[in-house]
């Protein structure tokens, strides 16, 4: 995975929740892919944050893609509304509603990439139902609903799991195609997103383990420079 782009999207939720409008604008002029958006209800985890009209409020500042995660149980009475809002894509978790494959299906129908989060007590043994379901797989490397929490080293395995299930099953990036064993090799990866304590350290664990899409609240908000650390993580795809 180290030849392969990697992909950088700073937490908003470690940002200043009274200036998310410039924030938006400060993660955008930093570099990095896109922003992630943590949606949650108080129920699903012990945490209440963001909702719709910020995501709205966001999406008019910027024009980076929106990674909406919403950690909500029932995520299906939410998908509307959050798309009209801006979300580009929503990721939604495995063991928050009994729906998952007609969520994702609909969250595609919507027109915006579906996402599939998995818990770190969730048994990987799930994830190869859903892989051609969904455009990205979120391993979670900290118990969702709050920053700042310690990296979960273990979770690695999970990433490698996944990983490697997918080169096994040559399942690429959705949309794009090739006609020989050659360009099927050299078709971007399936999107493996990591989120949760995420430092110049672990983010380098994460990527070796198979990662290409790395979350990070605390670490890019609290450094001096937060372009030359996104710069920084995303040179680890590089060779």
């Amino acid at each position: 995975m180290k030849n392969w782009p990697i992909q950088i999207e700073p937490s908003i939720l470690s940002g200043d929740f009274g200036r998310l409008a410039e924030e938006a604008k400060r993660i955008e002029a930093a570099g990095a892919d896109a922003i992630h958006i943590d949606i949650m209800d108080g129920h699903f985890v012990p945490n209440l944050t963001l909702g719709p009209r910020a995501v709205a409020g966001i999406n008019k500042a910027t024009n980076l893609f929106l990674d909406v995660h919403v950690m909500i149980y029932n995520p299906f009475d939410y998908i509307e509304r959050l798309v009209e809002s801006g979300a580009d894509r929503i990721t939604f978790h495995f063991e928050a509603t009994e729906a998952v494959e007609d969520t994702l299906n609909y969250i595609r129908k919507c027109g915006v990439q579906a996402g599939l989060a998995f818990c770190p007590d969730t048994s990987e043994s799930f994830i190869p139902k859903y892989l051609d379901k969904c455009d990205l797989i979120l391993i979670m490397t900290v118990n969702p609903g709050f920053g700042g929490q310690a990296f979960m080293p273990e979770m690695l395995e999970k990433v490698a799991f996944t990983r490697d299930l997918c080169n096994t099953l040559s399942v690429r990036q959705k949309g794009v195609s090739a006609k020989t064993p050659e360009e099927v090799l050299s078709l971007p990866p399936f999107d493996i997103q990591v989120d949760g304590g995420i430092t110049d350290v672990t983010a380098k664990q994460c990527v070796e383990a198979g990662a290409n899409v790395l979350v990070s609240g605390n670490y890019l908000f609290n450094t001096p420079n937060m372009k030359d650390a996104i710069g920084a993580l995303k040179k680890l795809g590089a060779k």
